[in-house]
């Protein structure tokens, strides 16, 4: 449940963080996850150029389905200049230097990843590329809906334990 706040809590930063509709513009989304697919379909519905990278022949299949494009994981670096918007939702470090390097000037990325998120600590952006670390989205910018999905889980849990 919580996907869906944290997509749309990063399209927002995304509309507010830049100078430049939705529409049209070329956006990486990097991870096929719950949140990476949810929102990769929330920025096709405002008419985003959307690219998704996964690392399965399944979610290439699963990105492809939708109308979307699909890139490997691993090897990011030569599509990213491709890019002025990238959200990341990938829990590990799939942005080093050398990919930030490639990075349009003034690019945009989002990272949306639990620590340690998906850029390499090492790694400087340059360039006036810009990284906005976008954590906890849901209690900020959805709190009521995110506490409902806590409590609903919780009584779920305690459901399934024979507790209620």
């Amino acid at each position: 449940m919580n996907a869906v706040p944290t997509a749309e809590g990063a399209i927002q930063i995304a509309m507010e963080q830049t100078d430049v509709t939705l529409h049209r513009l070329p956006v990486l989304v990097i991870g096929h996850g719950r949140i990476g697919s949810l929102l990769a379909r929330r920025l096709a519905a405002l008419g985003a150029k959307v690219t998704v990278s996964a690392r399965s022949c399944r979610d290439f299949a699963l990105i492809e389905s939708e109308g979307l494009s699909a890139a490997d994981t691993r090897q990011l670096a030569p599509v990213l200049h491709d890019f002025p918007l990238v959200f990341n939702t990938v829990p590990a470090a799939v942005l080093g230097a050398a990919e930030l390097a490639r990075l349009p000037d003034k690019a945009l990325v989002i990272d949306l990843a639990s620590q340690p998120g998906g850029l390499d600590p090492s790694a400087e952006p340059l360039r006036g590329v810009r990284v906005i670390h976008a954590l906890s989205l849901p209690g900020k910018v959805a709190p009521v809906t995110a506490s409902v999905a806590v409590r609903d889980t919780v009584y779920a849990i305690l459901g399934e334990e024979g507790i209620l």
